[in-house]
């Protein structure tokens, strides 16, 4: 009712008596999901993590800086080279001044009359009235008809000159450090993240979206660098100049110097409000792009099946929706961020009048050296650029520092059970497979498998069926330890798998998923990822023996042709096959298909099951399968049913007890009786090609 009365106010929807196009119903359903403010709502959406508050900000630029604690002897040197090119950049207006009194009294003493003493001349401004210029004269320490030192003048403009030079190559210089061990640290950034995603448990990437995680580790770690890079040293030199025109402005006017200092508060307040703000709008900034990769990957990995069912106009609306929502927090980050600089700049402006007038009274008052005059003017340009650079690198380092949140979040991430390897197995175990009361679950409030209890002999094939959600394939990947059991203990040969290293124990098993992923790259590189230091000769027998080798050597490069990581250049069919190759190539003692002839036809199928019968001889097989060829000659059948199992035999004997299988074969598998009939007797060659070399 509420999203119907919004609808009416919004004028531009249908009502409840129009039909709506799929565009308005995402929209709809979207809209407070989308909202301009990051929710809660939203970090689910996010892979469970809500929008950091700014409160975090101080917590992770620590964290941030900390990444360059291996380089603290670069950022030493940094530091050095830093320091010293501000110090030459600082006195330099004051070199600068001296040089430009050297010109005002060469000036004002070729207009004074030659051989007069100065105090006499003085005096007699004095007694004419023109007391003023009198002071400007006595304070500017002027000597009558000598003009101007133009040696002393070169000299002045050649040091102040050499100083600039200088202090530009030590820029460079630092410039140059800086951002080589800046490349190193966001390089052991990289490491530490990808070694991170190899310690997650796949629970952690059951509820994230895999384009929110893509950019958590390129984008955000990617601006992390920017940040680094371009915040960071301008930070440490502009915080130097200001301490550095700070000590200057007070040795050429103290006066001056308390009234340039009365920006500092009024800079530091425009900072923290804005800052604050900006912090929460840049972390809702990268969530959103988070959020709308995420929705990208998924558009583009399942545009078949988008197409296939029309929703090109409901993803495009969804897009628009985060892409919306990702525009409003760029313009709110961006804009806040930026007024930061406006601000600063007004400030300066109004410490910069002050101090031109009260200069000009202290001068005229020969309290003060034009040359001086200049500098201080010159220093406090100086001293409110730094001021505004620090303002305007909270743009980047609020952006940085919220992308440095996210990857700290994700790094932080819990990982998978620590590994306490105390049992090993040989090269090759025998593959036999005890359960003993296991129980698992993946939310504690929902349980899967209670109290499962299993044994499986050396080279026996197991196939398990059942109704979808019964617990099929979390069975089998609790025996790859892909998730952590609640209770219960599962043995290989004997050993119990939590003893063993998961390497040592995933060495052991190969396995073949109902999706057939390949990765770009040639056929014969996709069957040597099973063993990669397979020679070539064991990749073309595991072809063979696979029934790859038919349709490779049909192909113009052969093994060597190279598919793309969707395998979009073969059939699905040839792909499945592929993978399985890629799987026996391993020489697991145990193999895993978990629907792995779901895609392949019936006729592909009969000669995959010829090459399978052979190959699991001597290997413990686990296959779950919904067609009835692929489970009908296995050892033992399991009937799954909520996470148990009901029933467990061979095929005849479970028939003849007309029980849980019994059922299952009459409604789904009775009719692949008929279906494989019909099929070979169409199909004579299918024995032939099985029994070709």
């Amino acid at each position: 009712m509420a999203r119907t009365t919004d609808r009416k106010k919004r004028g531009g929807r249908p009502d409840e008596g129009q039909n709506p196009t799929a565009k308005d119903i995402v929209l709809d359903e979207l809209e407070e999901e989308y909202d301009f403010t990051p929710t809660e709502a939203d970090g689910d959406m996010f892979g469970g993590a809500p929008a950091k508050k700014a409160e975090n900000f101080w917590p992770s630029f620590k964290r941030l800086m900390g990444l360059l604690k291996p380089e603290w002897l670069g950022m030493a040197w940094v530091t050095l080279l830093t320091v010293v090119s501000v110090v030459l950049v600082v006195i330099a207006p004051k070199i600068l001044g001296d040089a430009t009194n050297v010109i005002f009294r060469g000036v004002i003493s070729s207009q004074l009359p030659p051989g007069v003493p100065v105090d006499q001349v003085i005096q007699q401004l004095r007694a004419s009235g023109q007391g003023q210029l009198a002071d400007v004269i006595a304070g500017s320490g002027v000597t009558t008809g000598e003009g101007i030192d133009f040696t002393e003048l070169g000299r002045l403009l050649l040091i102040v000159l050499g100083m600039y030079l200088v202090a530009s190559l030590l820029q460079w210089w630092q410039g140059y450090l800086l951002n080589a061990l800046v490349m190193r640290v966001v390089y052991g950034l990289r490491k530490d993240v990808e070694a991170k995603l190899n310690r997650l448990p796949l629970s952690y990437f059951d509820t994230r979206q895999r384009g929110d995680l893509m950019s958590r580790v390129t984008n955000d770690v990617d601006n992390i660098q920017t940040a680094l890079q371009q915040a960071f040293s301008q930070l440490i030199q502009s915080v130097l100049m200001v301490i550095g025109i700070g000590i200057m402005m007070f040795i050429v006017s103290w006066q001056l110097a308390l009234i340039a200092l009365i920006s500092i508060p009024l800079s530091g307040v425009i900072a923290g409000v804005i800052g604050s703000r900006s912090q929460k709008l840049f972390t809702a900034q990268w969530a959103s792009t988070g959020a709308l990769n995420g929705h990208i990957e998924e558009s583009y990995s399942g545009l078949d099946l988008v197409r296939a069912f029309g929703r090109d106009e409901v993803m495009l609306a969804e897009f628009d929706a985060r892409n919306a929502k990702l525009h409003r927090a760029q313009v709110g980050a961006q804009f806040v961020s930026g007024s930061i600089m406006p601000a600063m700049n007004f400030v300066s402006y109004l410490s910069y009048v002050l101090i031109a007038v009260v200069g000009g009274l202290k001068v005229a008052a020969g309290q003060l050296t034009i040359g001086d005059a200049t500098a201080f003017i010159q220093y406090s340009r100086e001293f409110s650029q730094p001021i505004g650079q620090i303002a305007g690198m909270a743009n980047m380092l609020q952006s940085g520092v919220a992308s440095a949140e996210r990857t700290f979040e994700f790094l932080d991430s819990e990982e998978q059970l620590p590994e306490t390897p105390t049992q090993h197995l040989p090269e090759r175990a025998d593959g036999r497979v005890e359960l003993d009361k296991v129980d698992f679950s993946y939310d504690p409030t929902t349980p899967l498998i209670q109290d499962l209890s299993l044994s499986v002999q050396p080279g026996s094939t197991v196939a398990i069926v059942g109704p979808t959600g019964a617990g099929k394939t979390t069975l089998v990947n609790l025996i790859m330890r892909f998730y952590e059991l609640n209770s219960g203990t599962i043995r290989l040969d004997g050993i119990d798998t939590t003893q063993l290293s998961r390497d040592e124990l995933r060495g052991q098993v190969g396995m073949v998923l109902q999706d057939a992923w390949l990765f770009s790259g040639t056929i014969r590189e996709n069957i040597r990822y099973g063993r990669l230091e397979a020679t070539d000769d064991e990749v073309i027998e595991a072809a063979k023996a696979t029934m790859v080798d038919r349709f490779v050597r049909q192909l113009p490069d052969g093994y060597d042709t190279v598919i793309d990581a969707e395998g979009g250049n073969v059939s699905a069919g040839e792909r499945q096959l592929i993978t399985i190759a890629r799987a026996f190539i391993a020489n697991p003692s145990l193999l895993i298909l978990d629907e792995a002839t779901s895609s392949v036809d019936t006729r592909t199928e009969l000669l995959v099951q010829h090459a399978m019968a052979a190959l699991r001889t001597d290997r413990t097989s686990f296959v779950i399968a919904h067609r009835l060829s692929t489970i009908r000659d296995a050892h033992t059948i399991l009937v799954m049913e909520h996470g148990r199992i009901v029933e467990q035999g061979d095929h005849a004997t479970l028939l003849e007890r007309r029980g849980a299988y019994y059922d299952l074969y009459m409604t789904q598998f009775r009719g692949d009786d008929a279906e494989a009939e019909a099929e070979q007797q169409g199909a004579p060659g299918v024995a032939e090609e099985v029994a070709a070399p």
